[in-house]
């Protein structure tokens, strides 16, 4: 993969970086109006649901993880939903797994092997680059990157520099995730923001952009570990950029919203809230994300209550 905009010259990039004025008020509209919509019901909801579970990066990121919860992620993730409830929607062999599951560096060869045990061939992704906080030494951090694409990870969620973007180092930013772009090698690179602590919305915009203009796969909004994560306004503001890129250069750049999703409803308005900004396409797992580690299980309790007429009981459902 080579930088979208290595063809053209940077500093025309970088330009309309500089002019973005993004207006707070309309965007704090639209966010209310995506978030009034009513969701379907029913039928339309369960498959609104499973659609949900298909694009969810199943994620473990605590300083507790060893090889026998990763496994169990694993687990989960090849079989989200029970396969009886699955069954009697008709949806037992659609091959229905999670996105992918999300790891750190040092637990990626764990995930990997558990994954090829059970002859799966979901793809692993693993943060990197000084996750949470990027504040370490650059050189640390691209080694970080090249340890885990060495362990089989085929997917990097990097963190910016939010010192460089607050301090509006553009340039210095872009040649940052360049760098990282070219360590990942041939794995997806998705890029967080940590939106929470970028302080405007116009500087959303540009962190956006730059990232993109540097060869993201992905932008992401947060690492989970803000005291602020994916919100509606954000998403808005990334979707927008997303779009305003896509037609300016052709490229298609995927969304992960990640950090605090929890309930199967809030999946729904996510869901929604792609389709509309972004269209049909962006419902896909090649194009749309969600980070979450609590999420799925509210969503397997939702199916269980869509075929049974009730809620399961604690024990009913296989942990995550």
């Amino acid at each position: 993969l080579t930088c979208h905009c290595y063809s053209t010259s940077i500093t025309g990039y970088l330009e309309w970086v500089l002019k973005v004025r993004v207006n707070t008020q309309a965007v704090l509209k639209r966010a209310q109006q995506i978030q009034g919509r009513k969701v379907a019901k029913k039928q339309w909801q369960a498959a609104w649901l499973l659609k949900a579970v298909t694009c969810i990066d199943l994620t473990t990121l605590a300083g507790d993880d060893t090889p026998s919860n990763v496994h169990r992620l694993c687990m989960k993730a090849t079989q989200p939903i029970r396969h009886d409830l699955l069954k009697s929607m008709d949806m037992h062999d659609k091959g229905i797994t999670t996105a992918a599951v999300c790891v750190y560096p040092s637990r990626v060869a764990d995930a990997v092997k558990s994954l090829k045990a059970a002859n799966s061939s979901l793809p692993v992704a693993s943060v990197a680059t000084g996750f949470p906080a990027g504040q370490t030494p650059l050189k640390t951090r691209l080694e970080e990157v090249q340890m885990a694409v060495e362990d089989g990870a085929t997917e990097i969620d990097i963190v910016i520099n939010r010192t460089l973007a607050l301090t509006g180092q553009w340039r210095a930013l872009y040649d940052e995730i360049r760098q990282f772009r070219e360590a990942c090698g041939d794995a997806h690179m998705k890029t967080i923001l940590a939106v929470g602590e970028l302080g405007t919305f116009t500087n959303v915009y540009k962190a956006s952009l730059v990232s993109m203009m540097a060869g993201s796969d992905f932008i992401k909004t947060s690492t989970g570990k803000e005291s602020v994560n994916a919100t509606y306004p954000v998403a808005i503001v990334m979707v927008r950029a997303i779009r305003d890129y896509c037609l300016r250069t052709g490229y298609k750049v995927g969304f992960k919203p990640a950090g605090g999703i929890r309930t199967a409803q809030e999946s729904l308005v996510w869901l929604t809230l792609m389709k509309e900004e972004l269209g049909d396409e962006w419902l896909s797992p090649h194009l749309f994300r969600l980070g979450a580690s609590s999420l799925l299980a509210d969503i397997e309790r939702q199916i269980y209550h869509y075929v049974t007429g009730r809620y399961p009981a604690y024990h009913e459902l296989p942990m995550a």
